[in-house]
């Protein structure tokens, strides 16, 4: 069906004949006269199948016939778009504008990642359409920025994309502001449960218009597979990108970390790559996409984030260089390829430990996977992949080392009135440290306080100035309270009582700085590893503690 058919208005039939497309597409044949007609819809279709066109053009229409209303001279929003990415939202704006280019209707695009004051700035200015991701709008609503008192027509574009985020919540909050008489259409790439009740609560009488393909992926894209283990298929990808040499290519990556890696190993290979993923600011990735649409673009390494919404012209190739966590993620990956009737092809690599995925995948599009033997590529692992999971390894147990001193347990948390540690002769002081924290106990049941003072058969204590102890042999009941009331709290925990085991004496002094794994290292302990005299025998170590019976 020819746009012209549909009656649209003069200037927004000369601007899409001036992009480039004369005849309709399915979703479009059916979406555009029902949005004409001013009826609610549900729209449901694969991606790159158009669906932007489908609702921005009767929309762009509608515009052009009716006056702009204002208030206090300036232009309402009488049009909301909602959309889940600000990449989503930027292409969704570039339509609008390049749809309505002979038409006098004005567009803004609200989202966050940049400054505000151009946003505020248009709106102020006076706008007919809003383009928006739901935070950075509830952002400024609350700030009294935008009114929604106007909106007559509220689009919600990639609806199950905007579930799987967790935008409904904020999209109800908005819906609070949006006038109830309205026109609401909703256009998502698959139907779930929660879009299904969502719709049901927000739209009226709605029409639902549902696109299914025999496939779900496009007879436009090539699909093959290459079995490789994860670490070396960066290898293998620059192999196939040397062997191919695509035009324009998207690579995914299922971590943001792993998308910058791909970049420097293609860059180290001479190949021209750039990364985008949520850890880049939205102007580096803007400026990233412009490129990336350039005649010379570079690759383009990608999460999941650019699964949706990036609707780029002549995408040659497509490569999984990981397998995505969800089968339906795998259709919108490929689906940036094959857009507009251009052919394209998409390549997988799959690790062993990523079949079942696979598998999942295929039962999905309905089709068996075609897998490919690269000629030439030799699947034995280089020095350096074979030494790499040894260095992982290696350096995990240096962080383990320095965050927990060595393969010792991590002390608890200093408290009010616990005890410390001190060092021994010809023993390790973290160790040592480790098994006093835990409340170590010898086999004759003798136990550490503060002042490296031990509780058994004698009493001990230490003098932190000069690291000698003295011994008190007996006692009597005086002598006991007498020291209980000078040390305070502290000695009623000194009882030859057993404690239990979940009671671990830990230190009230600092810890020092210069080691950041829980050993006390000031003065005072360090002169008690010190044997002065013959009287003071050294604690012993490396004895299983005895039982609380003993």
């Amino acid at each position: 069906m020819n746009f012209r058919d549909f009656g649209l208005a003069e200037p927004i039939v000369r601007a899409v004949l001036q992009e480039g497309y004369s005849v309709a597409t399915p979703i479009q044949e059916q979406a555009i006269p029902t949005v004409l007609e001013g009826h609610d819809v549900i729209g449901i279709a694969q991606t790159g199948t158009g669906k932007t066109a489908a609702f921005a053009l009767p929309i762009l229409h509608r515009l052009t016939s009716t006056e702009a209303k204002k208030s206090s001279g300036t232009r309402k929003i009488r049009v909301l778009v909602l959309a889940s990415t600000r990449e989503l939202a930027v292409q969704i704006h570039e339509s609008f504008r390049n749809y309505g280019a002979f038409a006098a209707i004005r567009v803004a695009t609200i989202y966050g990642g940049v400054g505000q004051h151009p946003q505020v700035k248009a709106l102020r200015d006076g706008v007919d359409v809003v383009v928006a991701t739901p935070g950075r709008l509830l952002d400024l609503m609350k700030q009294g920025y935008v009114h929604l008192d106007g909106v007559q027509t509220l689009v919600l574009d990639e609806a199950d994309r905007m579930l799987d985020m967790g935008f409904f919540p904020a999209i109800r909050r908005i819906l609070e502001h949006v006038p109830r008489k309205r026109q609401t259409l909703m256009f998502s790439a698959t139907m779930k449960t929660e879009i299904r009740d969502l719709a049901n609560s927000i739209l009226t009488n709605p029409v639902s218009i549902s696109i299914i393909p025999k496939h779900k992926t496009t007879d436009l894209v090539e699909q093959t597979v290459c079995f490789v283990p994860q670490k070396q298929k960066t290898r293998l990808l620059i192999e196939l990108i040397a062997q191919r040499r695509p035009t324009r290519t998207i690579v995914f990556s299922r971590t943001k970390h792993g998308a910058d890696r791909i970049v420097r190993h293609l860059a180290a290979a001479g190949l021209r790559a750039e990364a985008i993923h949520a850890n880049k600011s939205q102007n580096k990735r803007q400026r990233t996409l412009d490129d990336f649409k350039s005649e010379r673009p570079p690759i383009l390494v990608a999460t999941d984030i650019a699964a949706r919404g990036i609707d780029v012209d002549n995408v040659s190739h497509i490569f999984n260089h990981d397998m995505p966590t969800e089968e339906e993620t795998y259709v919108h990956r490929i689906g940036r390829s094959g857009r507009a009737g251009a052919t394209g092809e998409a390549i997988s690599l799959c690790d062993p430990d990523e079949r079942r995925m696979l598998k999942s995948i295929e039962k999905l599009i309905g089709m068996q996977i075609t897998v490919e033997e690269v000629e030439g590529f030799d699947f034995k692992p280089t020095a350096e992949e074979s030494a790499a999971p040894e260095r992982r390894e290696r350096s995990g147990g240096q962080r383990n080392d320095r965050s927990r001193g060595g393969n010792s347990p991590r002390p608890r948390a200093p408290q009010s009135g616990r005890t410390g540690t001190y060092r021994t002769e010809g023993g390790s002081a973290q160790a040592e440290a480790a098994r006093t924290s835990r409340g170590s106990r010898s086999n004759d049941g003798q136990r550490q306080d503060n002042g490296g003072r031990r509780r058994g058969g004698s009493d001990r204590a230490a003098s932190p100035s000069t690291g000698t102890r003295r011994t008190t042999t007996g006692g009597n009941d005086a002598q006991r309270q007498s020291r209980a009331s000078a040390s305070g709290p502290l000695a009623n925990r000194h009882s030859q009582a057993s404690r239990p085991e979940a009671s671990r004496p830990v230190s009230r002094r600092e810890p020092d700085k210069s080691f950041g794994d829980g050993v006390y290292n000031n003065e005072a302990a360090d002169n008690l590893s010190v044997k002065s005299n013959d009287q003071s025998p050294a604690p012993r170590r490396r004895r299983r503690p005895a039982s609380a019976n003993s």
